[in-house]
């Protein structure tokens, strides 16, 4: 960042006279007083806590000045609200940078397809994108504050919770390029219904620049909410880009697409993955990387943690993991590319599900689907953990054979996670192929600590 203190308090409309501050180059801002240096900026938010309880720790540390909400003895710009002005204050920078921004949502695939476009982006220029999951009303403002002053492109990915979060992260950005990768039920609590999730996510054009295009997938459910006189390319089986040939391998796939000459690599599995990849060369081809640049990028992509990856357990057993977010559609792929995949020899083929969170009232209906999904001549064992998958174990008691599904409970009173990790680590033989896949918040990436 590179902002004066003067025209930091000019953007925020301050409340109070600073003129008597020296107008210092300040170039960073915190809103966790521990991460504050000398020099910084402090923004207190309200949070568990209120972070105005901790300006006197942020001065302490370092800072020169804070945004504030309140009258304080230490130097501050006083605003009626800190989030706010922290937003406004990144609206600004964008316009003063000139940067470009690709933005970015979708209910799954938004940060492999960020980390895909950001990679293939920077064989050409210089390229910032949002760090781990900065992609809310807070995360957002603060990757634009805190990209490296030479940034060209700038990949944002967008999350929404309730109904205008996208509305707000849109408008605040201003994308050249809007990218939405797919309508499933992420937060299908919070909106009802799939329709809703739609409507919520086609927010992503309300800030796109004059002459900017949106690119979505070929799904009926956004056309509903397709903007008028808007430049669109819909991607998918038929559509304007699409993927003509694909060749899965357990950790890897090879296809070509329709836009570009070059066969393209990918070291992941799973084909939803390809259509990630298809996109964010897309993206890279719309701002003029060469396919050359755009094919050794996804070849060496180096990927978020705890996106899908295989591992090694300690006795040497394949995990495929997916253990940081869930949906039905999320679940439906990765099992797909599980099932399809050749097995070891002599191997068995094991699949770990835990809950599906915030789909709402729908819950158990949409944990009882996933049956579908199962095939009992492709998995030798099914192990079922937490309380709103009991539905799915019930239904697959009667689908698989009795001692083929071992279901796990976690409830306010129990919580058999260490148990569930005891029997796998008696049961897991160096040539199986293990599948993890549930909601963050089951914290199956304890089991991955347990069995590597």
């Amino acid at each position: 960042m590179n902002l004066t203190l003067h025209e930091l308090a000019r953007v925020v409309s301050a409340k109070n006279d600073v003129s008597a501050y020296p107008n210092l180059v300040l170039k960073n801002i915190e809103f966790d007083s521990r991460l504050i240096q000398d020099g910084d900026i402090f923004l207190p938010l309200k949070g568990a806590r209120d972070g105005h309880e901790f300006i006197p720790t942020a001065f302490d540390k370092g800072a020169v000045v804070t945004l504030s909400e309140k009258k304080i003895a230490f130097p501050h710009i006083l605003v009626t609200n800190t989030e706010q002005a922290f937003q406004v204050l990144a609206a600004y920078y964008l316009e003063k940078t000139k940067v470009d921004v690709i933005a970015i949502t979708g209910s799954n695939g938004k940060t492999t397809t960020k980390d895909m476009a950001a990679q293939i982006l920077e064989t050409t220029y210089k390229t910032y994108k949002t760090q781990g999951n900065y992609n809310n009303q807070i995360g957002l403002p603060y990757t634009v504050l805190h990209m490296p002053e030479d940034t060209q492109k700038l990949v944002l990915e967008m999350g929404q919770d309730h109904m205008g979060d996208i509305h707000l992260l849109s408008t605040l950005a201003k994308p050249k390029l809007a990218v939405i990768t797919l309508i499933g039920e992420s937060h299908l609590e919070f909106f009802g219904t799939r329709d809703k999730i739609a409507e919520g996510k086609l927010q992503i054009v309300d800030g796109l620049v004059p002459g900017g295009e949106l690119i979505a997938p070929a799904d009926k459910i956004i056309n509903a909410y397709l903007p008028e006189n808007q430049k669109i390319t819909r991607f998918g089986a038929d559509s304007d880009i699409h993927i003509v040939d694909l060749y899965e391998y357990k950790d890897a796939l090879r296809f070509t697409v329709n836009f570009l000459d070059e066969q393209l690599m990918i070291p992941i599995p799973g084909k939803f993955n390809a259509t990630n990849a298809m996109v964010a060369a897309y993206i890279g081809m719309l701002e003029g990387v060469s396919s050359e640049n755009i094919k050794r990028a996804l070849a060496d992509l180096v990927l978020t943690k705890n996106r899908v990856e295989w591992l090694k357990a300690s006795n040497g057993a394949d995990i495929l993991s997916d253990v940081y977010n869930a949906n039905p559609t999320a679940m439906r792929l990765i099992l797909e590319t599980f099932q399809t995949i050749d097995r070891n020899p002599d191997g068995k083929k094991i699949a770990v599900l835990a809950d599906m969170k915030e789909l709402g009232e729908q819950s158990p209906q949409l944990h009882r689907q996933m049956i579908t999904a199962l095939d009992p001549q492709k998995l030798d064992l099914l192990y079922l953990y937490g309380e709103e998958i009991e539905p799915l174990a019930a239904a697959a008691m009667t689908v698989f054979e009795p001692d083929a599904v071992k279901y796990f409970r976690k409830d306010n009173e129990k919580d058999a996670l260490d148990a569930l990790l005891k029997d796998l680590l008696n049961t897991l033989a160096p040539q199986d192929q293990l599948l993890l896949k549930g909601s963050n918040s089951m914290k199956l990436s304890t089991l991955i600590e347990g069995l590597c």
